[in-house]
Order: C-alpha cells, then structure tokens, then sequence
C-alpha cells in the first residue's frame, strides 16, 4: 500500500508550488518545507504565500534629543513630549538618546577641558550632572524619570537626592556627585561636545531632534522632522515604526511622512 500523504500536506503543496512543485532555482527543499521558515520561503519564493510565518522583528525609531539643562523650549520638549510617548510606546519601538551639551563651548585650559554655556556656570552643571547620571546609572529607564524629575522640577541642579529618592533610590547620589567633581563628568561633557559638534547639518538651535527610522538615515535632522515631533511625537514614531502598532498608535495623531516615505 502506498504511503498516506497528509491532506494538510497536499493543500499546502497546491498552494505553494509554483509548476506543479518544481522548485525554482537555489530552493533545495522540498514543497512540503517551503513555508516551514523564512529561509526557506525566500529560498522559494514563496513568502507571499506562507501566511503562517511570523513576521521580523521591526528595528526600533531612533531619536537623539541635543538639549541644554536649563534651556526652557529643551525642558518643555522633554517634559511634556519626549517623556510621555516614551511612557505610551512599547521598549522595542522607540530608542532615545540624550546629549546635554546644547549651545556650550568647551576650550582646554592648561589641559583641561572648561566650558561655558548658554544660561551660565548653573547650566554647565546641570548638563554635567545629568550626563554622569546616565553615565552611573547606565539603564536608560532608571536615569530616565529622574532627568524627567529634575527638568520638570523647580531647580535642575539641586533637586537631585530628591528626585533619585523617588525614581532610582538604588542609586547612591555620592556616585553622581564624585563623577561631577572629578575627571568623569570632564570627559563626558568633552564626549558630548564632540557628538554636538559633529551633527550634519550643524546644530542652530536647542532642542535639537535627529530622528532614523524607515526612509530617513541614521540621525537625520530637518526642519520637517523637528516641526513634526514638536507637534506631534507619538504620531511621527508611530508612523515610522515598521512592526506591529500597539493601540496607542490608533488615536494619535499621524503627521506627513517625509518626503520620499510612504506607507
């Protein structure tokens, strides 16, 4: 008695197999495989027809915020938008940056990096401390709601015992303020002036947003992505994500993609 071929089998080979289940070219499975994973269905040719395969996991939207501490559309940005759809969205949909340098200026003196910046020596410490809270902290959702705490606050650079007390109390505050005294918080504020100066284009103002995600490079900046995650940021992320949208996506505003972006 020949051997059974199961009906599940069969449907599927009728299904997928393209001239009665010749395998086309560089497919060196058998019909029954074709859509057993995405290896194989590219291999085949068949991806349009295997239903059943889950689908890759979309590269998160990449956003980078160039930011002065006391700089008061930088605090409102990050405040009131930038925290939020952060709160709202999924980890996997959305990775931020944060680089406190803004419109500072660094010269060595004698060795050693001195800098100035934009609302005065209170702002350089701000930017000083936040850089070495990210720097000791090192889990983006640990340093996050307290830079979230001391921008929302009434003093960025003295509400910091406080505002770790209620988000990180894990973290040791002695930690933060040794970096900020020492050669640390020099050569992280250093870093973050080479990262700002390095933009392209050049940065002209603060906040400053680069944004990556489908049809836009890595930390691209324009005018049209600035507009737009000012207006709406939940609406942009949600509209460059590739992968599944969570419902939050649903009622969110949803801005004009850039030029060249379609969905």
């Amino acid at each position: 008695m020949a051997p059974t071929v199961p009906l599940a089998v069969l449907a599927l080979v009728a299904l997928v197999a393209p001239g009665l289940g010749v395998a086309p070219p560089g497919c060196d499975y058998p019909a029954h495989r074709w859509c057993s994973s995405r290896d194989a269905a590219a291999a085949c040719q068949v991806q349009s027809r295997c239903p059943s395969l889950p689908r890759p996991a979309a590269a998160p939207v990449q956003l980078s915020l160039y930011y002065e501490s006391l700089c008061p559309a930088c605090r409102q940005f990050l405040v009131l938008k930038l925290f939020p759809t952060w709160l709202l969205l999924p980890a996997e949909m959305l990775n931020i940056t944060l680089v406190p340098y803004g419109n500072a200026q660094e010269r060595n003196v004698s060795g050693k990096w001195d800098f100035r910046c934009q609302h005065g020596p209170e702002e350089c410490l701000g930017n000083m401390m936040e850089a070495c809270l990210m720097h000791e902290a090192q889990n983006f959702s640990t340093y996050f709601p307290v830079i979230f705490c001391l921008e929302s606050g009434s003093s960025v650079t003295k509400n910091l015992e406080a505002c770790l007390q209620i988000y990180a109390p894990e973290l040791d505050s002695g930690r933060v303020t040794a970096c900020v005294q020492g050669d640390t918080g020099m050569a992280l504020m250093h870093h973050n002036a080479q990262a700002t100066e390095a933009l392209q284009p050049p940065h002209q103002y603060v906040p400053w947003i680069t944004v990556n995600g489908p049809c836009v490079p890595p930390q691209k900046h324009t005018d049209e992505l600035q507009a737009q995650a000012e207006a709406s940021l939940l609406g942009l992320v949600c509209q460059l994500y590739e992968g599944e949208k969570p419902e939050v996506c649903g009622g969110s505003k949803a801005p004009k993609l850039p030029s060249g972006c379609s969905r």
